[in-house]
């Protein structure tokens, strides 16, 4: 069984007292289910699974009434299995099919019997569908591909490992030779095989990276069968045109999504609906341009300026380039490596917790990633090349008075060292850089008793 951080947060979600359903919002294919049946094999003694999509007659569970006596007489009688009271999850999956379930959860979690979670490959694009949504009884997760780090417990890297790596982060210290060699073997092979779970678990049993390559390309597939099921009308040749595209469009010099590209009359505004619909499907990550690089990021976004990244950077090169896996495996990066590169940095650091922003500029050029930490601003430059120290627009937007920087990364294929303000650090370091956790526990009280005014003396009596 493949270890997955999901599974954490699984687990807090149970710890928690007050327990709202547990909504897990992801792309097909990245373990949704998987690790829902996992966790409840360990921490539940029932397990009631229904499946949207295969059980057909399930929806007619909440056809009728949503209280919660008639809900869970229904459930009990389609599953034809006693539920014990505190010791059962009900798990909806596919749950977007039955929208009438999502509405019905809030009665369920104020009854209080079970507990509930939901999944659902298509739950972003399929809002429209849900008549009432359950808000405040109901917490979004949203799961992605495995990141690096899954990708190395995966392939057996010791914790130990991790941890040392981790020492040298944080210290700006070297990694040992054969250390640093290794890992940037598994890094090679991790652009190539990429984070979903199915093919990750392929690479690891045999190796095959024909089979590999044929995994994924079935899961492209299926994401374009997604598109033609669950997009509207006219819409379905759109998203897909803007899906087969992205490939294309990073392989381009400066990255950036052009729609003219897809059709020479097409204006962005036309296709505003596609590039959300694939970033609530999961199948895209879209990285917006920035007019200044200060925090807050989000108020200086321009959502009319951006890059389109894959959900998976082994989705990218299984359908981009043809036998070029071999050639990265074996560490010839310069090889197109530019756009695959950005494509994994994407990648983790969106499922680290960030969202994802770039700064461009005709006078200063363009610097790949920006990073929001609490109230700083990180940079981040991905390198492909052995003149990773060159780094132009990186150095103007540094150097422009107040403006200023928490960390400036530049991930290449060297060693850690600093530089002055620029610390470079080896690709595969990435996976250290993650969203501060919001702090949990920690009590804010004001003192109010200055305000309370003394009681007026009355006036004496004639």
């Amino acid at each position: 069984m493949l270890r997955r951080k999901a599974y954490e947060k699984l687990v807090d979600w149970k710890s928690e007292k007050k327990r709202k359903a547990l909504c897990i919002i992801g792309a097909r294919q990245i373990g949704k289910t998987t690790i829902v049946r996992e966790f409840a094999a360990s921490n539940y003694d029932c397990l009631a699974e229904i499946n949207f999509i295969t059980d057909k007659g399930a929806a007619d569970i909440f056809a009728g009434s949503l209280d919660a006596e008639t809900l869970i007489v229904n459930l009990t009688a389609y599953l034809r299995k006693p539920l014990t009271p505190g010791k059962t999850l009900v798990f909806f999956d596919e749950v977007q099919n039955c929208p009438n379930a999502r509405t019905a959860i809030k009665f369920l979690v104020e009854d209080g019997r079970f507990d509930y979670i939901e999944s659902g490959a298509m739950l972003g694009v399929r809002h429209k569908t849900v008549s009432s949504y359950p808000v405040g009884f109901e917490e979004i997760y949203r799961m992605y591909p495995m990141d690096f780090e899954e990708y190395l417990w995966a392939n057996g890297v010791q914790q130990s490992t991790i941890d040392y790596l981790k020492d040298c982060f944080k210290q700006k210290s070297e990694v040992r030779d054969a250390i640093h060699n290794t890992m940037k073997k598994l890094f090679y092979s991790y652009i190539v095989v990429g984070g979903m779970p199915q093919v990750v678990q392929t690479f690891v049993e045999t190796h095959d990276i024909g089979r590999v390559i044929e995994n994924q390309r079935d899961i492209l597939e299926q994401y374009r069968l997604d598109i033609s099921q669950y997009a509207e009308g006219s819409e379905k040749i759109k998203i897909r045109a803007v899906f087969d595209s992205i490939p294309a469009q990073l392989n381009d010099k400066n990255r950036r999504f052009y729609v003219n590209s897809i059709n020479k009359n097409a204006r962005l505004a036309r296709y505003d609906n596609c590039f959300k619909w694939l970033e609530d499907a999961g199948v895209a990550l879209p990285c917006y341009n920035v007019t200044e690089p200060r925090a807050p990021l989000q108020l200086n976004e321009k959502r009319s300026l951006f890059k389109l990244f894959m959900n998976d950077v082994g989705l990218l090169c299984a359908s981009c380039f043809d036998n070029i896996q071999f050639e990265l495996l074996n560490g010839h990066v310069d090889v197109n490596m530019g756009s695959i590169l950005e494509n994994a940095i994407a990648q983790q650091l969106r499922s680290g917790g960030f969202q994802l922003y770039y700064y461009d500029s005709v006078e200063l050029g363009e610097v790949d990633f920006l990073i929001q930490n609490g109230t700083s601003v990180e940079i981040i430059e991905a390198k492909s090349g052995h003149d990773y120290k060159k780094h132009k627009a990186l150095d103007n937007v540094t150097a422009v008075k107040g403006w200023e920087f928490e960390n400036t990364y530049v991930l290449c294929e060297g060693n850690v060292e600093t530089d002055g303000s620029v610390t470079y650090l080896p690709w595969y370091m990435y996976i250290f850089l993650k969203q501060s956790p919001i702090p949990k526990g920690k009590i804010y009280q004001i003192d109010i008793s200055a305000l309370h005014m003394p009681e007026s003396k009355s006036s004496p009596s004639i």
